[in-house]
């Protein structure tokens, strides 16, 4: 059977994601694993797995939930169909916390500068 087509390229940008994802259970990475490569494969992705965070610039939250852990990935969107992961916590109540909010806007900052520097140099 032939492999789906990406519609989409999820990116690590530095150890951001990396830093959380290590901190997971088996159970928890597989279903993160599963998740992202859901968000590449299909055409419309579900806001079950995929939502904008209301009042920030661009900054989406990928949801998995594992058992009764919830996490969130924190990415956005660069140059179309290429999505930059750049953090990830537990969620733990209903509201996201707004340190975490702007840590992920921090990183979407940093991760701007650094591309219009390699593009200026």
């Amino acid at each position: 059977m032939e492999k789906e087509k990406k519609h989409r390229t999820v990116f690590f940008y530095k150890n951001y994601f990396q830093d959380f994802f290590e901190t997971l259970n088996d159970k928890a990475k597989e279903k993160t694993l599963w998740t992202l490569e859901l968000i590449e494969e299909l055409p419309r992705i579900p806001e079950t797995y995929l939502k904008h965070i209301a009042g920030t610039d661009g900054i989406y939250e990928i949801r998995v939930q594992q058992g009764s852990n919830i996490y969130r990935i924190f990415c956005f969107f660069d140059e179309g169909q290429l999505i930059i992961a750049i953090s990830g916590f537990q969620k733990k109540n209903q509201k996201t916390p707004k340190k975490e909010i702007e840590k992920a806007l921090a990183i979407k900052k940093e991760y701007e500068n650094e591309k219009i520097q390699h593009y200026n140099s």
